[in-house]
């Protein structure tokens, strides 16, 4: 501070440089500039064809159900899928397998444009297409979430993690608007194309990432390669609570699927579309704030009062809807969209920190699962409970219940909330390590 700048004006900007996001893995990771560029060309253009593919099999159908079979055809896909992607990424070089898998998802988008360019475009590509994207991304997500530990120093890994989310959040605001605009006023074509064109450049930076090779004596992937990732996992009762309680909080209370008929119930049908994205917006007010996220140390205890964080707004929309009040719906939301943010990045820093990297490529495909399978588990959920008790206590008996589980889990798993990184001998392992290889190859990060 300046000696004739006063301490009032000083303080307030201290606090403000201490809530900026931690720029220190962008300043000093060329590698992670590439990565962190190409996942935001590419995050658009994935919203491109996510709103293109459901509105263009609509149009051909006419079919609510045409429509939801979408999600059944991508399941089995993203499961099998993830859990092989977890044993290749820890046998082969990543940066080949992201590259790769990339490709062939730009290949995919090819295809789609193809057929939307046809006089009479076919239905069945469209759920085949789905469910391949759905395999290459089960392939390519635990490569791509076990490349940031090797490109990235330790110490900054929940930075990273904060700065990757924030071009998540600002594409989860921006994308879905931008991609209704293109289909309103171009057609599903142009919004295809755009997919496709925003995959060339994200593999254009992605070229430019070095060479990530597998560790030394890496297992060849095999059912027993993942087996034994599933083992370390169980094994690793810190870890389990981290998949148990995301899985609790989005099996319980994740009610997007009856989001349409909370805004219909209160007279408000404008509010679905801010309803989609409010808890995006409290995400991204969540990362463009998350500097003090660096100087957290026991992630376990984050964790567990971010999930209850989630549960408790969701029951304060849900109890908002019954009272009619949208305003304050639409704040209850984006409060649990906070609070997912805040959960993401400790269990981001937690798995990147004390796992070590023969396995993290397993790890990131159990990972996949448990941050997959519960949001599909959790509308299936609302859905039911919505037919059973109504639209509006579906949604507070799930937060309740989420808070509820969350603090079972807590109870059950106390490693989870003894974790401290500064403590832990499995992140001191993975630092030490990581240091070793920083020593044997300083131009790496």
């Amino acid at each position: 501070m300046n000696d004739d700048e006063p301490a009032h004006t000083g303080r307030p900007r201290a606090l403000l440089r201490s809530l900026a996001p931690d720029l220190a893995p962008w300043r000093a990771s060329r590698d992670f500039r590439y990565l962190w560029t190409s996942g935001c060309v590419t995050s658009f253009g994935s919203f491109l064809t996510y709103v293109a593919l459901p509105m263009q099999i609509k149009e051909l159908t006419g079919s609510s159900f045409a429509v939801g079979l979408i999600g059944a055809v991508e399941l089995v896909p993203l499961i099998v899928f993830g859990l092989w992607g977890g044993a290749l990424a820890d046998a082969l070089d990543r940066r080949k397998l992201v590259l790769r898998s990339e490709a062939a998802l730009g290949l995919l988008a090819g295809l789609l444009l193809l057929n939307a360019l046809l006089p009479r475009p076919v239905l069945w590509p469209l759920y085949l297409v789905a469910a391949l994207v759905a395999a290459c991304d089960g392939l390519q997500r635990p490569a791509l979430d076990s490349l940031l530990p090797r490109i990235v120093a330790h110490q900054h890994l929940t930075a990273a993690f904060a700065l990757k989310s924030l071009y998540h959040n600002v594409a989860s605001v921006a994308g879905p608007a931008l991609a209704g605009v293109v289909v309103a006023f171009s057609g599903v074509q142009t919004a295809y194309a755009l997919d496709v064109l925003t995959f060339v450049v994200s593999l254009l930076l992605l070229a430019r990432i070095r060479a990530v090779p597998p560790p030394t004596g890496a297992e060849r992937p095999s059912v027993r390669a993942v087996l034994t990732g599933v083992r370390y996992a169980w094994s690793r009762k810190d870890l389990l609570g981290t998949y148990a309680i995301d899985t609790c909080a989005m099996l319980f209370a994740f009610p997007v699927a009856v989001f349409p008929f909370l805004a219909s119930e209160l007279g408000a049908n404008w509010a679905l579309g801010p309803m989609y994205a409010a808890s995006a917006v409290g995400g991204l007010l969540v990362g463009a704030t998350s500097g003090w996220t660096s100087r957290v140390h026991r992630h376990g205890r984050l964790l567990v009062v971010a999930a209850v964080g989630w549960g408790a707004a969701m029951t304060l929309a849900g109890l908002a809807g019954l009272a009619g009040n949208v305003w304050v719906v639409l704040l209850g939301l984006a409060l649990a969209g906070g609070a997912d943010q805040v959960s993401g990045i400790a269990r981001s820093t937690m798995w990147n920190q004390s796992i070590p990297d023969e396995v993290r490529g397993r790890m990131a495909g159990v990972e996949l699962l448990s941050y997959s399978v519960g949001p599909q588990l959790g509308q299936v959920r609302a859905g039911t409970m919505a037919g059973l008790i109504g639209v509006r206590a579906a949604v507070w008996t799930g937060g309740l219940a989420c808070v509820a589980a969350v603090l079972a889990v807590a109870a059950a798993l106390p490693r989870l909330l003894a974790h401290d990184d500064r403590t832990d001998p499995h992140t001191a392992a993975v630092r030490a390590a990581h240091e070793r290889a920083q020593q044997e190859a300083p131009a790496a990060v």
